[in-house]
């Protein structure tokens, strides 16, 4: 042969394997046709030269029996590790090639095991550890030979796991055997161990955790005692015969992590315990595990007994509340914990992986399995066939589905192989890429991106299937299609949607029945897209209403060229509006009124706020148009509502940035523009200006924080202008300060501004404007404490000269010296909030403005220290709750760890007023300050925030927390210090 013959062989180094061919025994050309057939020819080659150095006469004997050859060099070019043990003792490579007979009866001989008077199987006295692994390993040999050598590695696939399962079986037995001849040699206590996971499913890889749980039986009380006693020395024993020291290496890890309470529980419990466990304290996950529990070693009839104590909890569990949404909570929780570094490589836990799989399948069976007991099976693959028979997924779906599993099971195999390791991840090196796709096939894939590319693209099948597996035959039954393939009655349809967290499954039908029925386009593109977004609308904290909320969606622009072209073709549009869909009243709502903002959600610079001076200009421009005061406002108003929106859409899909100034920003333009309209108006009237007037921003809107539902708080200053008197251009202030009012509050489809103006002087009963000089007037001579704390967080609306003097003079006013009656007046109106202000029947703690740590604690505590110190620390002066905070710290006036700790209650306090507003839809009333106890409300409120389906206690527990360590700062900041 030549080198060029080699290489086309699949060796990389030709010439070295002409050299090392020529020193095996027999003819060349049949040792490199079966080593070039292995996954890594070079490997195998130079372990074909290792082993007929230690063993001439087996390679001899090999050369002369073809069959037995080819099988040899499989498993010396798929595994170093099996080659080396080979090598080892030479004597080792007739057992690939061995028939091992009955597995449980090899694994029992090699152990010596003999059933006593009990029936319980006994090791015999000369037997250890060693004889059980080296007998596991006998057969595991021929076991991987078959598989190696097979035409087809995704066909075998089953067969190899179910043979691996029965291997391990029979281990345990053995392990069991020997521990009994130690602990209980005339069997008296009786114990089962059952398979759990993989090892359950009889589904096993070459290298993996075996999971199980122990269970005994014995009379109550002292006898009781001691059996579980005695029952946990023997699985502690049972386990380390498997994995502990000694001179044959450990066989694999025994798990039992999954039984009641992990770590922490009892290794060992009677039936009775598990099912006390079961009844009172287990979560979901715990019952989708026990679906592949198995009997597999031990006392046959109690293994039995805990089957059928199991099972009615198994199939029962898809009822409870919220199961499915605790189940899809730990699929994301697993995805979430991979190392990025790994996320692509992830063949059981990633996207489009094993688990995807396993998860759908699982979900389908639990849902079903409840009224169905031919789904009631262990095994994935079996589980797929007895759905597709049972008419739960289509055909061609489960045949995909099926395909898709055992070639990554196939490819979960073969990486482990090489070093004999338990790993799910797929190779990151092209040498061994190219060796796995060698071993998967070398016809279909010689190189690595030939075996890169195939993962990938089944990866995406996987997640892509378990999205159309699940959700496509409801939308198929509800909208009655003629489908062959898929047949899912009305009452399946409804199990599915009800189990995945469809509260109303009838009334989520009759909106898929709408939306789909008919053979319009828009129908036939919205069966098309349905079963995801069923999916992904599931995954909010009201999923009926969220596709209620799209119906009327679609209803409104569903005929507009762009509207379904755009969720049929964006993946993230579609995904986005169905994240924010069942969430939130509000956004729905605003998109009902202004649907084609759902166009934003293919780009993200429409959803980020727009500048101030671009709105501003924006408004300019209409104004400027429109000579008709109300058409002028109502395109100001409706600049403002876009805005609002486009916030809101932001704040729903990134989280609520309790910092920004969106909002502030919309309401500023607003007003200045209601304000030019005003004066527009005005100045018409009397033929020429007879003043100018401003606003400034008081309370949270003056430091940029308004919510949502917050009304604009202001004082108007004004100035005369041309010739006219004070008394005309107060007369004429007055009514362009009103008339502003009233054009932003007028009732229309678009969102109002409520503009309040109790903070002027002398409140309801004072002018509506004063100058900025009456303004100083009547500071110096009535002003109270109170007003100067106000005046902390004043901000001029605009930069005009008029705006600038207002601001100087509020300045003037917060920041003078701050006598200790001033304090006492402080602190005495605080105590007075604190007693009179919060709502009846409102938990003080649950209250974010007015409770313990709320706003109004941070706050208060923060102006006190500007008040006292802004006259000299310029810094210090501005209208910015968080900005004030941040200064203080960094002049010393506040330690860092309190700053932080004010900073984290108001953020949280401020992100959950707003998601309040979000969630609910309401723009007034006491509950938009109130952390909410409605389960409703508060699974929306932790949707929003981020927390996800399972973090209501969380949520809670972190606005608890935040809120007492804010209130002990505020302790000492502002009712202790002097």
């Amino acid at each position: 042969m030549t080198p060029d013959e080699l290489r086309v062989a699949g060796f990389l180094d030709p010439r070295r394997a002409l050299s090392f061919l020529d020193e095996l025994p027999g003819e060349r050309s049949e040792w490199a046709r079966d080593i070039g057939a292995c996954a890594d020819p070079d490997q195998a080659l130079l372990q074909m030269i290792r082993l007929h150095e230690a063993a001439p006469g087996l390679v001899c004997a090999l050369a002369g029996d073809p069959s037995s050859r080819r099988r040899v060099c499989a498993v010396l070019g798929a595994s170093q590790w099996l080659g080396d043990y080979v090598i080892a003792d030479p004597r080792r490579a007739w057992a690939i090639n061995e028939e091992p007979g009955e597995v449980g009866d090899a694994l029992a001989a090699a152990v010596g095991a003999r059933r006593v008077a009990s029936g319980a199987l006994v090791a015999a006295e000369h037997a250890c550890a060693d004889d059980l692994r080296a007998a596991y390993r006998r057969v595991l040999l021929h076991l991987a030979a078959d598989d190696l050598t097979s035409e087809d590695p995704e066909a075998v696939m089953p067969a190899v796991g179910r043979r691996i399962a029965d291997l391990v079986d029979a281990t345990l037995q053995g392990a069991l055997a020997l521990a009994r001849r130690d602990i209980d040699p005339r069997g008296q206590v009786p114990i089962s161990i059952i398979a759990m996971g993989k090892t359950g499913a009889r589904e096993l890889n070459y290298v993996s955790d075996v999971d199980v749980l122990y269970v005994t039986q014995g009379q109550a009380g002292e006898e009781e005692r001691d059996t579980l006693e005695i029952a946990t020395r023997l699985a502690a024993a049972t386990a380390s015969a498997c994995s502990g020291p000694g001179n044959e290496a450990p066989l694999w890890t025994v798990d039992a992590n999954l039984r009641p309470e992990g770590r922490n529980g009892a290794l060992v419990r009677t039936i009775e315990s598990y099912r006390r466990y079961w009844q009172e304290w287990a979560q979901a996950w715990e019952f989708q595990a026990l679906l592949k529990a198995r009997a597999c070693a031990g006392d046959d009839e109690l293994g039995r007994a805990f089957e059928e104590a199991a099972h009615p909890y198994v199939w029962s569990a898809a009822k409870r509340e919220g199961f499915v949404e605790a189940a899809r909570a730990m699929r994301r929780r697993v995805e979430d914990n991979i190392s990025r570094s790994h996320a692509s490589r992830e063949l059981k836990l990633g996207r489009g992986g094993l688990r995807d799989v396993e998860f759908t399948v699982q979900l389908l069976q639990l849902v079903h399995g409840r009224t169905d007991a031919f789904l009631r099976v262990p095994s994935t693959l079996d589980a797929i066939d007895a759905l597709s028979e049972g008419g739960y997924i289509a055909r061609s779906d489960a045949a995909d589905l099926a395909s898709c599993y055992r070639f990554l099971r196939a490819v979960e195999h073969r990486t482990q192989l090489p070093r004999m390791r338990r790993t799910h991840l797929i190779p990151d090196k092209d040498a061994e890429l190219r060796v796995l796709g060698r071993a998967m096939g070398a016809r279909r894939f010689p190189d690595a991106a030939s075996m890169s590319a195939a993962i990938d693209e089944v990866r995406e099948r996987v997640r892509a299937l378990h999205e159309d597996v699940f959700y496509r035959p409801i939308v198929a039954a509800t909208a009655s299609l003629r489908d062959d393939e898929v047949v899912l009655h009305a009452e399946g349809a409804r199990d599915r949607l009800a189990a995945i967290g469809y509260r109303d499954p009838s009334g989520a039908l009759t909106h898929i029945a709408a939306l789909t029925r008919g053979t319009t386009r828009r129908a036939v593109i919205q069966r098309h897209l349905l079963p995801v977004f069923i999916s992904w609308l599931a995954a909010g904290a009201d999923p009926d209403m969220g596709l209620r909320n799209f119906r009327i969606l679609s209803e409104d622009i569903g005929d507009s060229h762009w509207y379904l072209a755009l969720l049929r073709d964006s993946g993230v549009a579609a995904r986005r509006l169905m994240k924010m869909l069942p969430n939130s009243h509000w956004i729905a709502d605003a998109l009902a009124k202004r649907p084609e903002a759902v166009a934003w959600l293919d780009d993200d610079a429409e959803l980020a706020p727009r500048d101030l001076g671009r709105l501003g200009r924006e408004l300019r421009a209409l104004i400027e148009r429109h000579e008709d005061a109300e058409d002028a406002a109502a395109r100001v108003r409706a600049v403002r509502t876009r805005e609002l929106t486009r916030c809101a859409m932001s704040d729903l899909l990134a989280g609520i940035d309790p910092r920004g100034h969106a909002i502030a920003d919309a309401a500023d333009t607003a007003l200045l523009g209601a304000l030019e309209i005003a004066e527009r108006e005005e100045a018409a009237r009397w033929g020429s200006p007879r003043a100018r007037v401003a606003f400034i921003a008081m309370g949270r809107y003056g430091g940029r924080e308004c919510s949502y539902a917050s009304d604009a708080d202001v004082i108007a200053v004004h100035e005369a202008v041309g010739d006219a008197t004070p008394a005309d251009a107060a007369a004429s202030a007055t009514a362009i300060v009103n008339r502003a009012k009233k054009l932003l509050g007028s009732a229309t489809s678009q969102l109002g501004l409520a503009v309040d103006l109790g903070l002027r002087p002398e409140g309801k009963n004072g002018p509506m404007s004063r100058t900025v000089e009456s303004h100083r007037e009547y500071a110096r001579r009535w002003g109270s404490t109170w007003e100067r704390q106000a005046a902390v967080r004043a901000r001029p609306i605009g930069d005009t000269p008029l705006a600038r003097r207002a601001g100087q003079l509020f300045e003037e006013i917060a920041y003078g010296d701050v006598s200790p009656a001033d304090l006492r007046d402080i602190r005495l109106l605080k105590a007075r909030m604190e007693n009179e202000r919060l709502p009846r029947g409102i938990e003080p703690s649950r209250h974010v403005k007015l409770g313990p740590g709320g706003l109004t604690d941070v706050e208060w505590t923060i102006q006190l220290i500007q008040m006292r110190h802004g006259r000299i620390t310029p810094s210090l002066r501005t209208p910015s709750t968080t900005g004030a905070i941040a200064a203080a710290a960094r002049e010393g006036l506040v330690e860092p760890s309190d700053a932080d700790t004010l900073l984290d209650a108001w953020d949280m306090a401020t992100r959950i007023r707003a998601a309040n507003v979000l969630a609910t839809g309401r723009m007034s009333g006491v509950k938009l300050d109130v952390f909410p106890r409605d389960s409703a409300e508060l699974r929306a409120l932790a949707a929003i925030l981020g927390y996800g389906s399972g973090g209501l206690n969380a949520l809670e527990e972190d606005w608890l927390r935040a809120g007492r360590k804010a209130r002990d700062v505020m302790e000492r900041l502002f009712w202790e210090q002097q």
